[in-house]
């Protein structure tokens, strides 16, 4: 499906007239050409709907296709467009297709995790050529996560024959709410120690040829999923991560929405017992409190210990006294009563909450993420049955809601694609 861009009359003057005189001769920080607001929209295009045609491109900017010829020469010229094939023919010659020169540099992506770090090295396309992951802890300093994550990055430039210079984009997720324009996490109830951390600015010290990107990591993972995974093609849905915490991020029209200060989606706080345990952010019966996957493995631990699953007795006892989210669900899938029961009282709150999100919103699909999914498809059938069953008919009528297409890799695709997204944007 083709999505057009109407361009302001400034920009389409640009295209008629001037647009060899409203490109800049420099190179930006990163040595990529700097662009002009017209050459940008078109690279837009082609980066989020794939290889087009001139006449493709002449359609969707609604300018004449002799205006089109120039600008695709111009971004050919500069090696940012290249000519990868030809599309179908309608009554002529077959029409030659548009691409992004995949070989432009190297991105990076970067997912921190409350307890994980996964990075991916891709090229100037967003595929991934090379992926490493280990645990992590981001309650300690951000100075040592964040450097062991510019590590890796070398690492893995190294491991493509690439030097550091080469990288021209660098994305990353956090878990907490992001002021987006300055890249700081503001009171991060996980990580207090990054409190107002000024990570682009500590990142651009090591690579000063990008531009780092830094948003919530429920953020990336929806923009992962709508440039590469199950939300292709769909404008309108959401994203839910349940990990640690539980998080929410929103496509509208195609795009993130971030809301006034880059907080929309914090739905791990949203009250659902006002007499419920004490929230790590200091209020009772936030929804993460009660449903995340440290509640998950709190209430397993207390059927364990009060004798209700044996099984989760047994598991407890191989893990030296503790049990996971993922252990429960173990239990669950070998038929421990207590455990299913666990799990769909999550997936019912978790429900119940995504139904007040649908009446709100109306989304065309949910898609959901994060290290509790790989419990099984007991929590999704919760979910999905409380979601249907609250919010109204009409809402509901061609909702889809499913895991994650990406699963464990929506994070660092999401990166991946905000950084890019953030290349030819002057700083």
């Amino acid at each position: 499906m083709l999505i057009s861009v109407a361009l302001p009359s400034k920009i389409q003057t640009s295209l008629f007239m001037t647009i060899a005189q409203e490109r800049l001769k420099d190179k930006s920080r990163n040595g990529l050409p700097k662009l002009a607001l017209a050459e940008l929209a078109a690279v837009n295009l082609v980066r989020k709907q794939g290889p087009l045609s001139r006449t493709d491109l002449a359609e969707l900017l609604d300018v004449s296709r002799a205006s089109v010829t120039a600008l695709a020469g111009n971004l050919v010229e500069l090696n940012v467009f290249e000519e990868v094939g030809h599309g179908k023919s309608e009554g002529g010659r077959r029409p030659r297709l548009l691409d992004i020169n995949a070989e432009l540099g190297f991105i990076a992506g970067v997912d921190v995790g409350a307890t994980s770090i996964d990075l991916a090295l891709a090229n100037f396309r967003g595929d991934i050529l090379e992926k490493r992951s280990e645990p992590a802890d981001v309650r300690i300093a951000p100075e040592q996560v964040l450097n062991r994550v510019i590590q890796l990055i070398v690492e893995l430039l190294e491991k493509q024959g690439g030097e550091e210079e080469d990288l021209v984009g660098l994305g990353i997720g956090v878990p907490g709410p992001v002021h987006y324009p300055s890249g700081m996490l503001i009171e991060p109830p996980l990580m207090p120690a990054w409190d107002s951390f000024p990570i682009k600015d500590y990142l651009r010290k090591k690579f000063p040829q990008t531009n780092p990107a830094v948003d919530n990591d429920v953020n990336i993972m929806a923009i992962g999923e709508a440039r590469a995974g199950g939300g292709k093609g769909i404008d309108n849905f959401i994203y839910i991560k349940i990990g640690t915490g539980i998080g929410c991020g929103v496509i509208a029209k195609g795009e993130i929405y971030r809301g006034s200060d880059g907080t929309a989606g914090d739905i791990g706080h949203i009250c659902v017992d006002y007499n419920g345990p004490i929230c790590h952010c200091g209020n009772p019966g936030c929804l993460e409190a009660v449903a995340a996957g440290p509640a998950i493995a709190r209430r397993g631990e207390e059927a364990a210990m009060s004798g209700k699953s044996k099984i989760m007795a047994t598991l407890m006892e191989e893990n030296n006294g503790t049990l996971t989210a993922k252990d429960v669900g173990r239990a669950a899938a070998a038929g421990d009563q207590s455990a299913n029961m666990i799990i769909a009282d999550s997936g019912r709150m978790i429900g119940g909450v995504l139904a007040g999100l649908v009446n709100f919103y109306n989304p065309r699909a949910i898609f959901i993420g994060g290290g509790v999914t790989n419990i099984g498809h007991c929590l999704l059938s919760t979910i999905r049955q409380a979601t249907l069953r609250r919010a109204t008919a009409l809402s509901t009528r061609a909702l889809q809601i499913e895991y994650s297409k990406l699963k464990d890799d929506a994070g660092v695709h999401g990166a991946i694609w905000l950084a890019i997204e953030n290349v030819f944007l002057q700083v």
